[in-house]
Parts: structure tokens; sequence; C-alpha cells
């Protein structure tokens, strides 16, 4: 049975989530049923990362098994005319190894986290920011960061449901811009790692959000995660601003990787 990798688009404001769950839409569960219009089911994918509901993707990656020896090229455009209406799409698909795996192949993660600044009720951009009527101190903020980056014990940073069997991780990136978005201006954190915590970069954004405020100073921040526990984190943001960016691996899969 070939493998194919599939890297998916898709706007979460529908769906409760990634992972396929009974009686609620989920982004799984509608590639699934596309899927299961081209060749009997059931069908069973595995995604890099399982996004919460609202997270949107921009690069999230998945991968599954079929009986035919399918065109990557043809698949996407099938899986694409069976996925509508959904806000969903297959912007890559490319045949891979009877091996490579969505999840346990990827060696990071990376994350974008986006906050509109303005005073006006979003319109265009509504669900897919956060917004903020007050403008931030990116200064701050970034320097509160840098206490984040690096291997630690992210217990202040992780959902108290979270399932990962250790909460030390590796954040290799945690970068902070702003830039001229289309509806006014925005924050941009960047976020990379090989692997996250459940809630951890929403966690972080905001925490840091707290510190760009002037309600938090930046070596709180420090505190927050050397307390390793979860009552000493700042408000968790809301997971509409938030996307899974691209996922990386060993060697790339889709021509627009190379």
């Amino acid at each position: 049975m070939p493998r194919f990798a599939l890297k998916v688009e898709y706007h979460g404001k529908p769906f409760a989530g990634w992972q396929r769950q009974k009686d609620l839409p989920t982004v799984q569960s509608a590639v699934e049923t596309a899927l299961s219009r081209l060749e009997p089911g059931p069908h069973t994918i595995a995604a890099a990362g399982r996004t919460d509901a609202g997270v949107h993707g921009l690069g999230q990656v998945a991968h599954c098994d079929l009986k035919k020896d399918w065109d990557p090229y043809r698949l996407s455009e099938a899986l694409n005319y069976h996925l509508k209406p959904d806000p969903v799409a297959i912007v890559a698909c490319a045949q891979v190894a009877d091996d490579w795996h969505a999840r346990f192949t990827a060696i990071e993660r990376q994350y974008l986290f986006r906050i509109l600044v303005r005073r006006p009720p979003a319109t265009l951009e509504a669900g897919q920011v956060w917004q903020l009527r007050n403008d931030l101190d990116l200064e701050a903020m970034q320097e509160a960061a840098q206490h984040l980056v690096g291997t630690h014990d992210f217990t202040t940073f992780r959902s108290t449901i979270c399932q990962a069997k250790s909460p030390i991780k590796a954040l290799d990136e945690l970068r902070i811009e702003r830039v001229a978005g289309f509806s006014g201006p925005e924050i941009h954190f960047h976020v990379r790692a090989r692997s996250f915590l459940h809630n951890q970069v929403r966690s972080f954004v905001g925490t840091l959000e707290r510190v760009g405020a002037g309600t938090w100073d930046p070596i709180d921040v420090k505190t927050a995660l050397e307390a390793r526990d979860r009552t000493a984190c700042g408000p968790v943001c809301p997971g509409h601003g938030l996307y899974l960016a691209r996922v990386g691996y060993p060697d790339p899969v889709f021509a627009s990787d190379t």
C-alpha cells in the first residue's frame, strides 16, 4: 500500500481541533471523509501535531495509506474536490517511504502567533488574530522570551491535561517582531522546537503579553518558569491567533521544501 504525505492548510474556526472526536467536526475527520470518497475505508491518518479548537494550519503534515498508486497531484486535486465546502485544502502531496511517519519522522515544528493591534473591531481578520486595543513593548517581551529559550522543565506553561510523559522540552526559538498587517499593525511570535506540550505556545504568548502590557517585568517570566507550577503562568491566550506554520523533516518531503 503506497503511503502519501499531505501538507494541509485549514481555518480552525469551524473545527473542534485536529483530532477526530465523536459527534464533533474536526480537520482529521474532514480529510478522512474525503479519502473515503476516493477509496473504501475506513481511513485513519496521522498528523505531525494535534492542534486545538480554533487553531489554524498553514503547514500541517499528515500521512495516509491507500490501495491505489495515485499520482500525487491527482490525489491532492481529488481530495480538494471532496473537501469542499470545508475550509481545508491539501496544498502539497508526495509519495513517501512505507516507514515514513508524519509525527515520528518530524524533527521540528514551527508555530506562528498573530496579534492585531488596533482599536476598531477586526472584520476581515476576525477569527484569525488575537486583537488587542493597546500596543505592547516588544523589547521587554523579547527580553522575557529569552528566559524561555533552551532546555527547561516547562510545567508552568503546560496544560493540566497534557499527556506528555515529561515536561522537559528544548525550545529552539521564540522570536517576536512587528509587521505591517493587512488590517493594521501586527505582532508576530515565531516559536520553534522539536515538539511542544499541550497549550505551551498559547501559555507563552499570554504570559509575554502581560510583560508587553507592563503588568509583568521580564524577570517575572524567569521566576514563573522556575516555579514549575501551572498557577504561576500568565493567562492562556485564545487559539484563533495560532497557526501551525511548518513541520521540518530530515529530508525535504514536498517540492516547496527544497
